[in-house]
């Protein structure tokens, strides 16, 4: 049980582990003792089990289940019943496939015996020979079979996928027969329903998206919410639609499924390369309800004749507490970003940071487009499914209509265009004459990050 406690990622795993000792949460228990392996069936709210397996000599894992907790609940069930029950296990006369899948690939990532001194028990060149073409002919072979288990695996996540947005398609055609006023008042038990089904079948991104939509609904006034609601799943739909036409496309797998590994970005020969000068316009911090935390920081290349932006988005656990940032709003450094490929690129990775760089005023942007969200237009055009543009708008104020609710509003705008704040603004911004303004538009609402004023640089974030 030390061993237990030790391999726990904190105490709230322990504590879910627990609840999964029962028998009857396992359908199957096996264990091979020649091999040093248990594994098992834990049956969790979807239609099918999640598959653990663990070696119980150096304590290896593995488990189909989506948590980014390592090791999970789910592991850490099957090695606490091991320890304390370990009746429970049938001996196996033989290992299931999953289980030698996860034991060949892990076999062929431990470190290799060091070779044999040479010496009487020594080989001749002629028998080494042979041993190096048996063993290329091996490698050979092992390779195919990897390589065909990793097309078999992508087709199955293509099933499933596509299984799981014709679930979607019903679950929204439900909800608009239903009556978007129901949809509304229920949206946090419903979209939490519908993204658990999503998880079990591999649509992990898309389940996250959709346990946002009640928060997202909640900010706003009650009138404007079925209008939200109607756009949050017109945008699902197309999402859908779009990932349906082209499955292998890399932003809509993003969108819908799982992200790739920054080495694959870095070695995508598509992945544009920006080199420039950054200002870190603000960061947003939202604890989603799958328990993880995500952390947003934007970026704005200062050496654009127009305004371009960059994302910086990381992931990380809610149990593990707030991470120190690397950035902070305001900062100015001269890096190397790539973008994750997309048809509106926007999330980066830093490549290479060469130094910072001393404060200063924004460009000069021009600010001759007429509609300030014409940036926000443009992307629609191109990937309507998207949530949040940043924009940066023209000289303009920030004022407070009779219900006291922030608008930022243009000067010097003949149509007079007005556009709803999100959050609660200090009193000290009132009134004060903006030069520039960076923010995100939902389509609903501005979340300000930082502007440029007769004072200096304003961080709004």
């Amino acid at each position: 049980m030390k061993t237990i406690e030790a391999l726990a990622p904190d105490q709230a795993s322990l504590s879910s582990a627990s609840k999964l000792t029962k028998q009857s949460n396992w359908p199957r228990l096996e264990k091979n003792e020649q091999l040093a392996l248990i594994w098992g069936e834990c049956q969790g709210s979807g239609s099918n089990p999640y598959r653990v397996v663990v070696d119980t000599g150096d304590h290896g894992y593995k488990c189909t289940c989506p948590s980014r907790k390592f090791p999970c609940k789910h592991t850490l069930a099957l090695m606490w019943i091991a320890a304390t029950a370990p009746a429970s296990f049938t001996a196996a006369g033989s290992t299931p496939e999953w289980v030698n899948d996860w034991l060949g690939r892990r076999r062929k990532i431990t470190s290799q015996p060091a070779a044999p001194a040479l010496g009487a028990g020594g080989k001749s060149i002629g028998e080494a020979a042979r041993d190096d073409e048996n063993a290329a002919v091996e490698d050979a072979a092992a390779i195919e079979r990897r390589e065909a288990a990793q097309r078999k695996r992508a087709e199955d996540t293509r099933s499933s996928v596509s299984a799981a947005l014709d679930e979607l398609d019903q679950w929204i055609s439900d909800q608009l027969r239903l009556g978007l006023a129901g949809f509304v008042d229920n949206s946090s038990d419903r979209c939490r329903r519908i993204a658990a089904r999503l998880v079990d079948m591999k649509a992990t991104a898309l389940a996250g998206r959709i346990d946002e939509i009640p928060s997202r609904l909640m900010g706003l006034r009650s009138e404007e919410r079925p209008d939200a609601a109607i756009r949050e799943l017109g945008k699902l739909v197309l999402l859908a639609k779009a990932w349906r036409s082209t499955p292998d496309d890399a932003e809509l797998r993003r969108l819908v499924s799982t992200s790739e590994s920054r080495e694959q970005v870095l070695a995508n020969p598509e992945a544009i390369q920006v080199e420039s000068v950054w200002e870190v316009l603000g960061e947003k911090i939202e604890t989603r309800r799958d328990g993880l935390v995500s952390h947003s920081t934007w970026l704005l290349d200062l050496k654009s004749a127009a305004p371009q932006f960059a994302l910086l988005l990381d992931y990380f656990p809610a149990s593990a507490g707030r991470r120190s940032n690397a950035f902070t709003p305001g900062d100015r450094f001269d890096a190397r970003l790539v973008f994750y490929p997309a048809r509106q690129p926007l999330r980066a990775l830093v490549v290479e940071r060469k130094g910072d760089v001393s404060s200063g005023q924004w460009p000069d942007f021009g600010f001759d487009a007429v509609d300030p969200l014409a940036a926000h237009v443009a992307h629609q055009d191109t990937a309507p499914w998207l949530t949040d543009s940043p924009v940066m708008l023209p000289p303009g104020a920030i004022l407070l209509d009779d219900r006291g609710d922030a608008w930022w509003q243009s000067a010097d705008d003949p149509h007079g265009i007005a556009l709803p704040i999100a959050d609660t603004v200090s009193p000290t911004l009132l009134g004060l004459d903006l030069a520039a303004t960076a923010a995100l538009w939902s389509g609903s609402r501005l979340h300000l990050l930082a502007a440029q004023s007769g004072f200096g640089r304003l961080d709004l974030s």
